[in-house]
């Protein structure tokens, strides 16, 4: 089985920092004039909440896709989530994406107060909201209907082989973070051949419907750079650093390098891994918009 070649690219950013509605939506036309394809919210405490940030986006702008990335399944009831996304996709005109995950830090919750499961149990949650989702918005008696039969494309992003195999099964775009949070209690950046283990297992379970899925990869990382190894170097002598400085230029997570360095990176994945759809986060939002003109 081989991947499917030359999908197009797309590009994401996850806004991070809530804003006062004017601001809002001087920074959602920013991300479109950009040449971003997806404006994306995460589903953290402290962020901006995920649907009324859409939607208030939707407004500001007429191109760009507007996506949850990614909500943490165990903060909803399937049935609520159902009212909230097919109510979304009509205020967007459709152009709502769905993202979904089990949550995978503690940090995540951002309270204390807020419950956080064992991994099975947020695994399990997981699976049961994206199989309950996927049978509501197919329903057709559901109300209100979302603007087309099945409702919004689905994202399932996460790293462990259970999301993987649900992600195979359910998802149009299956996310890979390029952050591995199974090894104690630091996180560690993913290798190429780590990532490429990953892919390989969605890609064996995904069987005929390998051309249909697009592969998703969070980034990190941005640095644009005519000195990527010193870079690499000064990121690792960080207090809190627990990776070398090979590890820092060798991850996927990480782009570091000069804009034509880092474009032919992902020109490379795509080929490698067939990752063809890349988000990156606020903080990198200008620096890495040279780079979409580059691809494009």
């Amino acid at each position: 089985m081989t991947l499917p070649e030359n999908r197009p690219f797309r590009f994401g950013v996850n806004l991070v920092a809530p804003a006062p509605r004017r601001e809002w939506a001087e920074k959602a036309r920013k991300v479109e004039d950009l040449g971003f394809d997806v404006l994306g919210v995460p589903d953290h405490l402290g962020a901006p909440a995920p649907f009324p940030a859409l939607v208030a986006a939707a407004e500001a702008t007429e191109r760009v896709r507007l996506s949850t990335f990614v909500l943490n399944a165990a903060f909803h009831n399937p049935v609520l989530l159902a009212r909230e996304v097919v109510n979304t996709d009509l205020l967007t005109d459709g152009r709502l994406e769905v993202g979904l995950a089990a949550g995978s830090i503690r940090q995540g919750t951002g309270s204390a107060d807020v419950p956080f499961p064992s991994a099975p149990e947020r695994v399990g949650q997981l699976e049961r909201t994206v199989r309950e989702l996927r049978a509501l918005m197919s329903n057709p008696e559901h109300s209100p209907q979302p603007v087309r039969p099945g409702g919004p494309p689905l994202l399932v992003a996460g790293n462990g082989d259970r999301v993987l195999r649900l992600a195979a099964e359910q998802a149009d775009v299956i996310g890979f973070t390029g952050i591995f949070t199974d090894r104690g209690e630091f996180p560690h950046l993913a290798s190429p051949e780590e990532l490429g283990g990953r892919v390989d297992l969605v890609r064996k379970h995904l069987g005929d419907r390998v051309a249909e899925v697009e592969f998703n990869l969070l980034v990190q990382q941005v640095i644009v750079t005519d000195d990527p190894k010193g870079t690499a170097e000064q990121w690792s002598r960080h207090p809190l650093a627990h990776f070398t400085p090979e590890q820092v230029l060798a991850a996927p997570a990480w782009l570091i390098g000069s804009e034509r360095q880092i474009a032919d990176l992902l020109v490379e994945y795509r080929e490698r891994f067939g990752l063809s759809y890349i988000v990156v986060l606020e903080p990198w939002l200008d620096a890495f918009a040279p780079i979409i003109e580059l691809l494009r």
